[in-house]
């Protein structure tokens, strides 16, 4: 599978709200850094990964990205997104950067 096609799996999981689709294109204990700092965020890295999502999803039923652009380098791939119905009807923009690996997702990093 292609980087790009793992990114659109985890996309169209989190769209769909399907927590255990989701973490499947993501490796156990998935370190989550800010960029451009490179500060592993602990709120949102290794099991609080799926503690995040799992409350994100239940609280967030219209939640929704569309991809607005990606880059893909090799395996990397960066995408900004536009994010709706985020705990509730909050609407923000969101940038990630993925490190793909043959099958799954081995680090994230959030501009913040």
């Amino acid at each position: 599978m292609s980087a790009q096609d793992i990114v659109d799996g985890q996309l169209a999981a989190y769209n769909a709200g399907d927590l255990e689709k989701f973490l499947s294109y993501y490796i156990d204990d998935v370190p989550v850094h800010s960029f451009p700092s490179g500060d592993i965020l602990t709120d949102r890295s290794g099991p609080a990964f799926r503690e995040r999502y799992a409350k994100l999803f239940a609280s967030s039923p219209d939640l929704h990205a569309e991809l607005v652009s990606r880059v893909t380098q090799g395996r990397v791939v960066i995408d900004q997104e536009r994010v709706t119905g985020f705990m509730g009807d909050e609407e923000r923009t969101a940038v990630a950067m993925y490190e793909v690996g043959e099958e799954r997702i081995e680090r994230v990093w959030f501009v913040v």
